[in-house]
């Protein structure tokens, strides 16, 4: 079936004397330095000389472009700067919005907005007016492993490695209760290492926690730390280590686990905090965690601290099951909206205007992608959909929010051969048919490079133009891979210089090859 969509897709095709294909360049910034905006006018400059035709442009800000406070004016003289030099370099300026895999800048105006995880019964005791928590049941890790890789040398309740060339890793078997929260922590030393150190807990080989430790390559001894929920399982296996090899050293040691209290709370209709057999504000004072998604600013979720307190006038020696959500923070900070809540379009459709009203696009970019945690709260759950159908409403929704123009989006939550299938990250359930929602006037831009063909005739099959986001900081001649991957395929119109490292090294010979491959 595969085999055969690309065929017939490649017959659709254009023949030769189709119209060259658009260029692009992606732009994340801060508009509001001077400096960034002076760096901007300088690569437009080449951008536009090297035959470029439209500006991906992102910015935090665009989420919140009504609350820049006494930045406003600076902010706004700074986009009126970029559209005059856009429209003397015939540049067509394309916004990004709508962030509903990276979601952080637009839960600054409400970090409740954040897709939960669930916590269901844990045990709580009240002591001195106030309800403690109760491990249950109790864990612990031992000062030796349950086992290691021979790379680590142990000695005590610590372990170092000095440059390996296999797998280092520390493991322990914990049991845990299905639906709790868990706190690790661990003390790490390294000097000149060159590996990723990383904390891991596995269920039924599936990972629960996808938490980046931002370990320096050379730093002294400091405290990093992972929460994870432990969903349906009453087992995991805790990794600490390192995958693959490295040179220079790495400690590690105090490392420890414990249940966790409610730290990074969500608070809303979709996330209830429920005190079995009790009423907040009556027996309870109300849980509200002051630093969930506050730290260290708007819409950053500090991923351990002290969990709020919970007061109470219950006798001593009461005993609590409290239920909460809590928030899935996925590599350096990145957490994602609930598509649930009707709060979350108000928010999008205040910033479609507002970016209408700042750049008079075109067209606008839906920033959906790496979408990694998904139908778990109750304001997804009680909808009783698979995520792929949620994921379908969402697209709808938004794509209805932006009617009047040009809509583009990213791929990767749409397309089968990418993240559109089951077992993604912490989604609960099947993503696929995600792509039934998204009307084929969408422009799509696809940067599954693995699998770039089936990808590409998946696209063009459904009647999507395409917009090939190439590069993404490799080698700048896989754009000649794409290419010709993308021959013959119906309506593939643009390909974009795509860097997450602000890498425009390469701006102008990106441009050359596809260039040449049009003559």
């Amino acid at each position: 079936m595969r085999n055969w969509i690309f065929a017939l897709v490649l017959c659709l095709g254009h023949a030769a004397g189709a119209a060259p294909l658009q260029l692009w360049l992606y732009c994340q910034t801060n508009l509001l330095p001077d400096e960034n905006v002076a760096k901007l006018e300088t690569l437009w400059r080449r951008a536009a000389k090297a035959g470029y035709a439209k500006i991906l442009l992102a910015d935090s800000k665009f989420a919140r472009l009504g609350d820049l406070g006494e930045n406003q004016t600076r902010y706004f003289a700074h986009v009126a700067r970029l559209r005059a030099l856009a429209k003397e370099l015939h540049l067509e300026i394309v916004p990004a919005g709508l962030p509903m895999g990276y979601s952080n800048d637009m839960l600054w105006h409400d970090p409740n907005l954040a897709e939960g995880l669930p916590v269901r019964g844990a045990l709580f005791e009240v002591r001195r007016g106030e309800a403690k928590l109760v491990a249950d049941p109790a864990v612990k890790l031992g000062d030796r492993p349950d086992w290691h890789d021979d790379a680590l040398s142990l000695n005590g309740a610590a372990a170092t490695e000095n440059g390996h060339k296999e797998n280092a890793r520390l493991v322990w078997k914990v049991k845990v209760a299905p639906y709790r929260a868990y706190h690790v922590a661990v003390d790490i030393r390294t000097k000149e290492y060159t590996g990723t150190p990383e904390i891991k807990a596995l269920a039924d080989g599936k990972s629960l926690c996808f938490t980046g430790l931002r370990v320096a390559k050379t730093q002294d001894w400091k405290t990093h730390h992972i929460v994870f929920d432990s969903l349906d399982h009453k087992e995991v296996s805790l990794y600490l280590g390192v995958w693959g090899d490295a040179t220079g050293s790495l400690s590690w040691r105090n490392w420890r686990i414990e249940e966790a209290g409610p730290v990074n709370i969500l608070r809303r209709a979709g996330t209830p905090c429920v005190v079995e057999g009790q009423v907040e504000g009556k027996d309870y004072d109300p849980i509200v965690d002051p630093k969930s998604g506050r730290v260290p600013w708007g819409g950053e979720y500090d991923v351990w601290h002290d969990a709020p307190k919970i007061i109470t006038h219950l006798p001593e020696g009461t005993r609590l099951r409290i239920s909460w959500y809590f928030p899935a923070i996925i590599g350096d900070g990145q957490v994602g909206a609930c598509p649930s809540d009707d709060k979350v379009y108000e928010l999008m459709a205040d910033e479609v205007k507002r970016l209408r009203a700042a750049w008079a696009p075109r067209g606008i970019m839906m920033s959906h992608d790496e979408i990694r945690a998904l139908n778990q709260d109750e304001g997804c759950a009680a909808r009783k959909l698979t995520p792929g159908e949620l994921l379908a409403d969402n697209v709808r929704r938004c794509v209805k929010l932006l009617e009047g123009g040009e809509v583009y989006v990213w791929s990767d939550m749409f397309d089968p051969f990418h993240n559109a299938h089951d077992d993604y990250y912490l989604v609960r359930g099947d993503l696929a048919g995600s792509w039934l929602g998204l009307d084929p006037k969408v422009t799509v831009v696809n940067w599954n490079f693995d699998h770039r063909a089936d990808s590409l005739a998946f696209f063009a099959g459904r009647g999507h133009r395409q917009v090939i986001a190439g590069y993404y900081d490799g080698a700048v001649g896989n754009v000649r891979q794409w290419l010709s991957a993308a021959a013959g395929v119906k309506g593939v119109t643009g390909i974009m210089y795509t860097t997450w490292r602000g890498d425009y090294d390469n701006l102008e010979a990106f441009a050359r090859i596809v260039g040449e491959a049009a003559k």
